[in-house]
C-alpha cells in the first residue's frame, strides 16, 4: 500500500491539538509525539505515517492549525513498509481513494523541474545541437537523442502549474526561461550550422534536397497538435503518478528542440519557408502543452475531489 511519512515540530501550544487531529484519524498510523525533542525550530516531534489516500485531508488539517509557518511539516515517501493488519483494514475503507496522488508531492515534482540554474540552458543548447547533426544526417536516432537530453518539458509543466494556481511569478519565470533559452539555442545551433555548411560537412541527401527528417519537423498540421495535447495529458499523469517511463515517453513524441534545431538549420541553409513552419511547429507545441497541461491538472483535482465527497473525504490538494 501507498503511503507517506510525515515529520512535523509544534509549537508546545499546538501540540495538544495536533495529536489530536492526527490521533483521531483513522489513517493515520504510527503516530510518535515527543515533547521538547525538536530544536530549529524549537517545539515538540510529531512524526507519523499516513495512507497516500488520506494524506491531502491530513496536510490540509495541518496547514489549517498552521504548523508549517509556525514551526515546520516534511514530507517523505515510503518505498517499503511491513503494516500489518490495522493498517490492510484502513486501507480498505479508503476503497477507490487509495489511488488518490498526494498534490503537495506532485506539486513538489511539478516546482523541482521548475527551477533554471545555468544547467537548464546548457542541456537545452546540447539538445538543439544533437538535434541539428540529426537534421543534416537525416538521422532520426539523433532527433529522439535531442528530444530526451532536452530539460524545456520541465519548464512548460511548471508554467501550466503557476496558469492552474493563479501563481504569476512562476508564470512569468517558466516562460522566461523557455524564451530564453530556445533564443539562445537557436543562436549558437545557427552558428554551428553555418560551420556545418561551409565545410560542406551535410550529408549528400540533405543537399540534394532529400529531408525526410526535417520535412516532419517543419509541417505543422492536425496531428502536431494532436501528438501535443495527448502528450500534454501523459505528462501530466505520469507526473502526478510519479511514472518515469511515462514520463520518457512525453520527451521523445514532443517536437520541441527539433524544431528549435530545425529553424536553425533551415535558416542558415537558406530555407525560409522550412524556417517559418518549424517556428510554428515550435510555438505550437509549447502551447498546446502548456494549456493542456493546466487543464489536465485543474481536471484530475476535479475528479478525485468528487471522489473523495463520494466518500466523505476531500479530494483536493494538501
Amino acid at each position: 500500500m501507498d503511503m507517506i511519512h510525515v515529520r512535523a515540530v509544534s509549537p508546545p501550544d499546538l501540540t495538544e491539538r495536533v495529536e489530536e487531529f492526527l490521533g483521531s484519524d483513522p489513517y493515520v498510523l504510527n503516530l510518535i509525539v515527543q515533547r521538547g525533542a525538536a530544536r530549529n525550530p524549537d517545539g515538540d516531534s510529531v512524526a507519523c505515517d499516513v495512507l497516500a489516500g488520506a494524506a491531502n485531508e491530513v496536510l490540509r488539517g495541518l496547514r489549517d492549525l498552521r504548523v508549517d509557518l509556525r514551526g515546520s511539516v516534511v514530507v517523505e515517501p515510503v518505498d517499503l513498509a511491513f503494516p500489518g493488519r490495522a493498517p490492510d483494514a484502513a486501507a480498505r475503507r479508503l476503497g477507490a481513494l487509495a489511488g488518490m496522488p498526494v498534490w503537495e508531492q506532485v506539486e513538489a515534482r511539478i516546482r523541482s523541474g521548475g527551477r533554471y540554474p545555468p544547467s537548464f540552458y546548457l542541456y537545452l543548447v546540447i539538445a538543439g545541437l544533437i538535434g541539428s547533426v540529426g537534421i543534416v544526417t537525416n538521422s532520426q536516432i539523433l532527433i529522439v537523442g535531442a528530444m530526451v537530453v532536452g530539460p524545456e518539458y520541465g519548464a512548460i509543466v511548471a508554467v501550466a502549474l503557476g496558469l492552474d494556481r493563479g501563481d504569476r511569478g512562476m508564470v512569468r519565470a517558466g516562460l522566461s526561461a523557455l524564451c530564453t533559452g530556445f533564443l539562445l539555442t537557436i543562436a549558437v545551433t545557427f552558428l554551428f550550422s553555418l560551420l556545418i555548411r561551409g565545410f560542406g560537412l551535410q550529408s549528400e541527401a540533405f543537399d540534394r534536397g532529400l529531408r525526410p527528417v526535417s520535412n516532419l519537423i517543419n509541417t505543422p498540421n492536425f496531428f502536431s497538435f494532436a501528438v501535443a495535447a495527448l502528450a500534454g495529458v501523459v505528462g501530466i499523469v505520469s507526473l502526478t503518478e510519479a511514472r518515469t517511463s511515462a514520463l520518457l515517453g512525453v520527451f521523445i513524441s514532443v517536437t520541441t528542440i527539433p524544431a528549435a534545431a530545425a529553424i536553425s538549420v533551415s535558416t542558415a541553409f537558406a530555407g525560409w519557408s522550412e524556417a517559418w513552419g518549424s517556428l510554428v511547429q515550435l510555438l505550437v507545441n509549447i502551447v498546446v502543452l502548456i494549456v493542456v497541461g493546466a487543464l489536465a491538472l485543474r481536471s484530475q483535482r476535479a475528479i478525485w475531489r468528487r471522489v473523495g465527497r463520494r466518500h466523505g473525504r476531500g479530494g483536493g490538494p494538501g
